[in-house]
């Protein structure tokens, strides 16, 4: 009886055990799946895209401009949810908006993802050390860096990847 409960766990329960430590690993580590709550990203991700973010990257290179992020919320927001934006600046970058044009250290910013002119100006701001000033590709319908200010580099969860639903719409995540 005792052999047949042991051959029980090692051909059934280990494998399982094995697979969820693995799961959790590669989610905690690795790279998770997102999924899109509002409008804040079209037309470059809709409601409810369902992506991949990759947690290893920011660690070894670092950020650049253009690299779709996922971070926790700041707590301005009082929300306990993750944000998704697309990264503006870099720590020293100034940022400005003006007559609707995205200026990064005085040059206009070239975004071919973004297809609708901005309403509003922003002041020049520099961002500080260890932060990242962030925006959605919607302009004129994303809550972001203009508003509630920088996210700092330790609430970032990861980049997003790959986008798998829908399938229609599947592959690789451009940055630029």
């Amino acid at each position: 009886m005792q052999t047949k409960i042991k051959k029980i766990i090692v051909d059934y329960v280990s494998p399982v055990m094995f697979a969820l430590i693995l799961s959790l690993f590669i989610r905690t580590y690795i790279a998770e799946a997102y999924w899109i709550p509002s409008e804040s990203m079209v037309p470059t991700l809709n409601v409810n895209d369902h992506l991949i973010v990759e947690k290893v990257s920011e660690k070894i290179v670092g950020f650049e401009r253009g690299d779709v992020i996922v971070f926790k919320a700041p707590p301005q927001l009082a929300k306990d949810e993750n944000l998704i934006k697309r990264v503006i600046g870099l720590p020293g970058d100034t940022i400005e908006i003006r007559k609707g044009k995205l200026y990064v250290n005085n040059e206009v910013l070239d975004e071919p993802y973004v297809k609708v002119k901005m309403n509003q100006d922003f002041k020049s701001f520099t961002v500080p050390e260890n932060s990242l000033f962030v925006m959605g590709d919607n302009r004129n319908n994303s809550y972001d860096s203009r508003y509630w200010g920088v996210v700092p580099q330790e609430n970032v969860i990861g980049k997003a990847v790959a986008r798998y639903y829908p399938l229609n719409e599947m592959g690789l995540l451009s940055h630029k």
